[in-house]
């Protein structure tokens, strides 16, 4: 786990290989529970638009507003069987409150999807309050032990609510699963006094960190370790982990190298080519990913692999590798929706048969729900896969504004934390401070809202930090240049305040064209106290404020003085 003040990074390693990564910016929206207020409603789509008060309203389809099947015959089943029969006007109309959980995040230019099927999730089971449901995770296969779970679970569940026993309940005590219920049960109880004391459009329930995620979902009997990087957070998840996986406390390691924590365990080096489109498989063989917004296609080709055996040998132990390096890539980048692979074709019935085999066991290890197809006669095998979460793609690129959304690129955000990792692996060189020239879009999200992000930056750097934007440089490139403050000032910092200059006013790249930023001839980046009208023009401005990563300032407006 690397911990830093705007992001958080995971790395799941088995056998020091990296299988999944996750990273975490802003707060996560998956599993958040709503008060929303209906918006419209479309019968023509059983389908409704509902307004949580986030930037674009939330997708509720009338098979999230009704409750699941069950093969239930008791008098509640059937009037839950008779609701589902019905047409969504029947069901909610506009203006109407409703709590919702939003079940996959924004994508695009789609907004939020969500359900009236709300469930929280523990460490050891699911709680769904306002069902009546028991059941036991099919990941379970051991017949004595699922009656035993159910024996309990029919013991323990709570009156008015259904209840879903997770596969790491497996082997746990009766103690262990009342425990967990107990938690969940007095989560619910806030969540709901939440909603009482809340007005809509309201967020009632934000879900867990991905630190605690982490702690609930992955950290199992089958971790050997896990290595966190900071020591505030050390504690926290120690804290955690004391309360709901005590047992496991003791695999909690502090890091405190001065090498940073991806750069010793290797992770780095494979996260640079984690957006590449071509992946390299040892015997010369690679994969084409290509992910797309209705489906992802991965195309194997034999590449450099010329075999010592038959084709037909050859062609088997190719698809076999690629197999697991598809299981691992499915994880690795968590990719989600229809996923359509094109393996090598193949003439042998029996040679299909062992390659599905051995692909359905590989993805057995994945914690994403997913079902497997056939191989058609084409070599084509079509599988759905179940986000854990958003991807890693979508989490770390934006559309490419140059193409118009055909492509992606790394985000501003994304640059800045690059530029953040090569300054703390340069801390061993002399001098106190660091020159940084890069993008406009990503001296802005250096600095963040009122400068707060650079501050955090260069207290825990212990260095100064000076910024200058380049306009010739791509959104990715920048440069790096480590030095005294005292060079940096005679350099750079020819400024006073109730100095007057002139700069040219553009839209602010993180503020959708809201805040206007002045930048001087040189790159220097001026924050604007008012200035939105004037984007577009070349203006004189009174400097306030100076800080080395950038000022603050007033617009001077001929024949009326400042604007404030």
């Amino acid at each position: 786990m690397n911990c830093a003040s705007r992001e958080t990074r995971i790395a799941l390693l088995e056998d020091s290989k990296l299988m999944e990564y996750r990273v975490e910016r802003e707060e996560r929206v998956v599993g958040s529970i709503f008060k929303g207020i209906v918006q419209n409603v479309l019968p023509g789509m059983d389908a409704a638009f509902v307004d949580l008060g986030l930037e674009r309203n939330a997708f509720l389809y009338v098979a999230d507003i009704l409750p699941e099947e069950t093969h239930d015959t008791s008098p509640a089943s059937i009037r839950r069987s008779e609701l589902r029969r019905r047409k969504i006007k029947e069901l909610i109309k506009p203006g109407q409150e409703l709590m919702v959980q939003v079940t996959k995040g924004p994508r695009g230019t789609k907004g939020a999807r969500v359900t009236t099927r709300i469930s929280l999730p523990g460490r050891y089971v699911v709680l769904m309050p306002e069902g009546n449901h028991l059941g036991v995770s099919r990941k379970i296969e051991d017949r004595k032990e699922r009656e035993r779970l159910r024996r309990i679970g029919e013991k323990l569940m709570p009156e008015g609510f259904g209840l879903v026993m997770r596969t790491e309940c497996e082997g746990r005590t009766e103690a262990e699963l009342k425990a967990d219920i107990q938690f969940l049960q007095q989560l619910w109880s806030q969540v709901m006094e939440n909603a009482r004391r809340l007005r809509a459009p309201a967020v009632v329930h934000r879900d867990q960190t991905l630190l605690y995620r982490t702690i609930r979902d992955v950290f199992g009997d089958e971790i050997d370790r896990l290595v966190i990087d900071d020591p505030e957070e050390y504690e926290k998840v120690s804290m955690v982990a004391g309360m709901v996986a005590p047992k496991l406390k003791d695999k909690i390691e502090l890091y405190d190298q001065e090498e940073p924590i991806f750069d010793q365990y290797k992770i780095e080096k494979d996260l640079d080519s984690l957006l590449d489109p071509v992946v390299w498989l040892k015997n010369g063989a690679y994969l084409v990913i290509d992910q797309m917004e209705a489906l992802t296609a991965i195309d194997i080709n034999t590449g450099k692999q010329v075999g010592k055996t038959s084709l037909n040998e050859t062609i088997l132990k190719t698809n076999m590798e690629a197999a697991e390096e598809v299981g691992r890539q499915l994880r690795l980048r968590d990719m989600g929706g229809i996923i359509v692979i094109d393996f090598i074709d193949m003439e042998s019935a029996e040679d299909k048969k062992k390659l599905l085999a051995h692909f359905t066991k590989v993805l057995e290890k994945d914690r994403a729900r997913n079902r497997v197809g056939r191989i058609s006669s084409l070599g084509l095998v079509e599988i759905t896969r179940k986000r854990t979460g958003e991807s890693v793609t979508e989490a770390i690129t934006v559309e490419c504004p140059m193409c118009e959304g055909r492509g992606r690129v790394p985000s501003t955000d994304t640059v800045s934390l690059w530029i953040e990792r090569a300054m703390r692996r340069q801390l061993n060189e002399e001098g106190n401070a660091f020159f940084i020239q890069c993008h406009p879009a990503v001296v802005e999200s250096l600095i963040g809202p009122d400068g707060e992000a650079i501050e955090d930056l260069e207290h825990e750097l212990n260095r100064g930090v000076y910024l200058r934007a380049n306009y010739d440089f791509e959104i990715d490139e920048f440069e790096i240049e480590a030095g005294t403050m005292e060079s940096f000032d005679a350099k750079l910092m020819n400024f006073r305040r109730a100095q007057v200059l002139e700069c040219n006013v553009r839209s602010s790249h993180a503020m959708s064209g809201y805040k206007a930023i002045g930048w001087t001839d040189d790159g220097f980046y001026v924050e604007l106290i008012d200035g939105h009208d004037l984007v577009g023009q070349r203006v004189k401005v009174n400097l306030l404020d100076i800080r080395r990563a950038f000022a603050v300032a007033d617009v001077i407006i001929p024949g009326k003085g400042r604007l404030n």
